[in-house]
């Protein structure tokens, strides 16, 4: 298939989620994401409501990571952080499933947990997105919290924090695609670093790419004629 600029830019959550990150950093990731017309900034908690500030008047949606990029708190933790997230004005959030749990093959706590965070989502109109963590876990732990996912309907499913060991894979995004359902999409993140690997990922099957090299895929593209 082919894809425009506009569309690719459009799937891109543009991504800065370094513990050295300032001010000065976001205000730029925020400015990057209204130039370019991505889809949203990517950001931790703590600065939520300053990029909300900076993006204000565009279209460009603001984001939060939760519980990243280990996953490993508790469910109340959890919803305490989006919930807080939500107040400070964040418009998605991406939390990262409790991996070790999963590999356990404890499915009613990855079930409830789930179910926790999505519900405070759809409750303030707020997109939900659960990161798998792709590259500690077996064909079958990807399958079994795909299908978890397609009975709960969080509004994505997630390849990876970038933060693992790897990142999306081709394969993963077609078994999550599988396995999630119709009402489900998948974002694809980590190691998202060219127009190539983009591609690959949408033509797998994900609407969304999270990424920090977003301006450097649409320079590709506009470089292969791509307008």
């Amino acid at each position: 298939m082919s894809y425009t600029v506009k569309q690719v830019a459009a799937m891109v959550d543009h991504t800065n989620l370094h513990a050295y990150a300032t001010t000065e950093d976001f205000r730029k990731l925020c400015d990057e994401a209204k130039e370019y017309g991505f889809k949203s900034v990517a950001i931790n908690t703590y600065p939520v409501s300053l990029c909300r500030g900076f993006l204000e008047g565009s279209e460009v949606l603001t984001g939060a990571a939760v519980s990243f990029p280990l996953g490993q708190t508790t469910i109340e933790t959890k919803a305490a952080e989006v919930a807080n997230a939500i107040k400070d004005g964040c418009q998605e959030f991406d939390y990262v499933l409790n991996v070790g749990k999963l590999l356990e093959r404890d499915y009613d706590y990855i079930k409830a947990e789930m179910e926790r965070l999505v519900a405070l989502g759809r409750e303030a109109n707020v997109t939900s997105k659960v990161i798998f963590e792709t590259c500690y876990l077996r064909e079958e732990d990807i399958i079994a919290a795909a299908k978890i996912a397609s009975e709960v309907k969080p509004d994505f499913v997630k390849t990876s924090t970038g933060f693992g060991t790897a990142g999306a894979t081709v394969e993963h995004v077609r078994l999550m695609k599988e396995y999630a359902g119709a009402d489900v999409q998948v974002k694809a993140a980590g190691g998202i670093r060219s127009w190539e690997t983009a591609k690959a990922m949408i033509d797998a099957g994900a609407t969304r790419l999270g990424t920090s090299s977003g301006i450097k895929i649409v320079q590709e593209m506009r470089a292969a004629g791509l307008e």
